[in-house]
């Protein structure tokens, strides 16, 4: 029984080295960064999600609308939304993301996501993989770009996760060798370092940054962790003027509760599971991750989402219109600054520190007697007219 076992754990195994290596040829064959200025229409694709999802994503979909009002009237930009990425949808498929929802993400130039169910052991949902994992493979969004910025206390941190491989690369094609074996796999390649690393080195030049991070567990995880560490030490060479260290993610997650250190960081460049855990870390000194939106940023394809759950459990408690629309508010802040309407994305950012002020008229508090997200929206909207 253990040997033809192990032979089908290996048979798993070159399929999933098959695979791999077919998208290393595809990673070659790229070309450059999509223009937005040069397109005719910019279509940008609002996609709920599920769980409370769709009420924080309406109400970023509104604010969107109102800033771009003219662009959208000329023609030059189109808001569509797609529905349907939702649990029970992609589990009637048992799909991660289901087909059609796939194929109309594909005709728009950058999404606004609300956030989407994983099930985990013990749910009552089988398993389906991570339709955030699912979208940043398909369209192949591999920065997962996201910025912390609290200027009182020192901080102007702007995290580069790769997205696309390391541990969550090939997470629901783990083996299970016998049962009492179980076997995940972690990826990296040359390729996929490669760009991640540039294009953290690419902002922080672009952006007058003067220190770029990497971040890793080189020293154990040797073979994909060093792969990583030692690509990005090659890329620095080619900025001298930008100071170039690394890090290991168990002392930078200290580092960064180091009153005194955490103000020396500027630009970290991680693989994937770190940069998940080492960002939401950090969108807590800002409010919590309820407060923060992220950018995944592909050559063809961007999606902009908050980097909390679905949180299913208000949605039952019949308290989903009190959900905080913040953190996809701020992701729509970062569309708009990617897709060149900078200005537009700076009226937002500076509405959002107002209204979340310590002066702020009114406070979302997830329940009753706080405010409901849409009073939260029309308050941004008010905001920005008054400026």
């Amino acid at each position: 029984m253990t040997a033809k076992n192990i032979e089908a754990a290996k048979e798993a195994f070159g399929r999933l080295l098959e695979e791999q290596l077919a998208r290393v040829e595809e990673m070659k064959a790229q070309g450059g960064f999509l223009d937005y200025q040069a397109l005719d229409q910019i279509v940008i694709g609002v996609c709920g999600g599920d769980g409370i999802g769709p009420a924080i994503t309406n109400e970023a979909e509104r604010i969107l609308m109102y800033l771009l009002k003219d662009e959208i009237a000329s023609g030059k930009v189109l808001i569509k939304t797609i529905n349907g990425l939702t649990i029970e949808n992609r589990v009637a498929e048992s799909a991660a993301i289901p087909k059609a929802v796939l194929e109309e993400l594909k005709t728009c130039h950058v999404i606004l996501k609300g956030p989407t169910t994983t099930p985990r052991k013990g749910d009552p949902w089988p398993n389906v993989e991570s339709a955030n994992v699912a979208m940043r493979k398909a369209l192949d969004l591999f920065a997962n770009v996201r910025p912390v910025c609290i200027p009182e206390q020192g901080i102007d941190w702007t995290f580069y996760r790769e997205n696309t491989e390391g541990a969550y690369a090939v997470g629901s094609k783990g083996v299970s060798v016998t049962e009492d074996l179980g076997v995940d796999f972690t990826v990296v390649t040359k390729q996929g370092s490669e760009r991640i690393i540039r294009a953290a080195f690419e902002f922080a030049k672009a952006n007058h940054k003067t220190r770029v991070t990497a971040v890793t567990k080189a020293n154990i995880i040797k073979t994909t962790d060093g792969m990583f560490l030692d690509t990005f030490r090659e890329i620095a060479k080619e900025y001298p003027d930008i100071t170039a260290d690394d890090w290991y993610i168990d002392i930078m997650t200290a580092k960064l509760v180091d009153e005194k250190r955490r103000k020396d960081f500027q630009v970290m460049v991680l693989p994937n599971l770190y940069g998940d855990i080492i960002t939401d870390e950090a969108a807590e000194f800002q409010g919590g991750v309820g407060t923060a939106g992220s950018a995944n940023i592909g050559k063809r394809y961007a999606m902009f989402e908050a980097i909390h759950g679905s949180a299913p459990r208000m949605v039952k408690e019949g308290r989903a219109q009190y959900a905080d629309p913040s953190s996809m508010i701020r992701a729509a802040a970062m569309l708009l600054n990617h897709i060149g309407y900078v200005k537009e994305a700076d009226q937002l950012n500076r509405a959002l520190a107002v209204c979340q002020g310590p002066d702020a008229a009114l406070k979302v508090t997830g329940r009753e007697g706080g405010a409901t997200g849409a009073d939260f929206a029309d308050y941004i909207m008010k905001t920005i007219k008054e400026m």
